[in-house]
């Protein structure tokens, strides 16, 4: 493994600080976390998007005029 030093905002530093689940994470450890939650959530966001995407294709949508005037807006 290579360790190397990066030249971070003190912002930015806080932030990391911010999101640590326990005083003992490194930052390391903190931005691999971020990194995993970040690629997991593309993967279910394509997904979703694929399957809003089929569905206005089929014609199952609702406007909002649609749900304004079904919801009594």
């Amino acid at each position: 493994m290579t360790i190397s030093t990066i030249q971070i905002r003190e912002e930015t530093k806080k932030t990391l600080l911010s999101m640590k689940l326990h005083p003992r994470e490194t930052y390391e450890e903190v931005i691999e976390r971020m990194i995993e939650d970040l690629s997991q959530l593309n993967e279910e966001t394509i997904k979703e998007i694929e399957e809003a995407r089929k569905e206005i294709e089929s014609g199952r949508f609702v406007t909002h005029e649609q749900l304004k005037k079904a919801l009594d807006l």
